[in-house]
């Protein structure tokens, strides 16, 4: 009885489907959570969420802005670029029972550790464990993070879906304390759980980097988990920034996307012993 957290898979289904025969994954008795950005870009987004949904309650999933990118695509409210790679996907037959399923996932899981793997006496770092697509937002304490996402998955699974999908495109607000209304605190939690990488040093969120820190040239921002006090007492897995591959300066966060639709691997993380599993992402001529 295992549990497994993989990086986004962004329709990379054959890279999955190698590691989970790696690990001799099986539904039955091991869990399998999935960092946000199940799809697009890949080549086959269709058979990834075919394969996630099919798992039941072996797969935890947390949404990433791919994901509801494509909720909204299918909706009508955007239009798909081709880089999106998702034709296949929004012409299957199944596509509307695909996007019931993938619009009641969440953005914030709690990850639930089996200690029967371990001989070492638990944690924080296996009792206080989340993983959320881009991490929590650092003008956020714990309560508000899980508030905020009870809230907008109620949303996304009540009959104004449609609503809402359209009402989460936008930069503003990106400070939580300028989030007044409904329509601002699910805009801005929407950003926070599935947009961010990094902040102002007030903890406001900015947009427009995407490079891993030592990189950036902006002296007036850092990656969000230097600002965050949750972090200091909780364990955080995390997608969404590829350029990390991986890496971090904190020994309680798991940054997970190591940019396998971009030519590079799928990670996986055993929880129990903190192995890491890749697969190289394969060569498409």
């Amino acid at each position: 009885m295992a549990i497994y957290l993989v990086g986004d898979i962004q329709g990379c289904f054959n890279e999955l489907s190698s590691l989970l025969s790696k690990v001799n994954f099986d539904s039955k008795d091991d869990t399998l959570y999935l960092a946000g950005d199940l799809v697009a870009r890949g080549p086959d987004s269709l058979d990834t969420l075919r394969f996630i949904k099919s798992l039941g309650k072996s797969a935890k999933v947390v949404l990433g802005n791919h994901d509801l990118h494509l909720l909204a695509v299918h909706a009508g409210i955007k239009k798909a670029k081709k880089s999106d790679n998702l034709s296949a996907l929004l012409a299957a037959p199944d596509v509307d029972e695909l996007m019931d399923w993938l619009a009641v996932q969440p953005l914030l899981q709690k990850i639930t550790h089996n200690n029967s793997n371990s001989t070492t006496k638990a944690t924080h770092q296996d009792n206080d464990v989340y993983m959320s697509h881009a991490g929590i937002s650092p003008q956020w304490q714990l309560v508000d993070a899980v508030e905020q996402a009870e809230l907008i998955q109620t949303k996304l699974a009540s009959s104004d879906r449609k609503t809402w999908l359209a009402l989460m495109y936008g930069e503003k607000p990106n400070s939580w304390h300028n989030a007044k209304t409904d329509v601002e605190k699910f805009r801005y939690s929407i950003n926070a759980f599935t947009r961010m990488r990094f902040c102002f040093m007030d903890g406001t969120l900015e947009f427009t980097q995407k490079e891993a820190p030592e990189n950036v040239t902006m002296s007036n921002i850092v990656a969000w988990y230097e600002l965050s006090e949750t972090i200091r007492n909780t364990t955080w897995v995390f997608g969404h920034w590829a350029s990390l591959m991986g890496k971090s300066s904190h020994s309680n966060i798991y940054p997970l996307d190591t940019g396998c639709v971009w030519g590079n691997h799928l990670t996986m993380l055993r929880w129990h012993d903190k192995k890491y599993f890749k697969q190289n992402a394969e060569i498409i001529s």
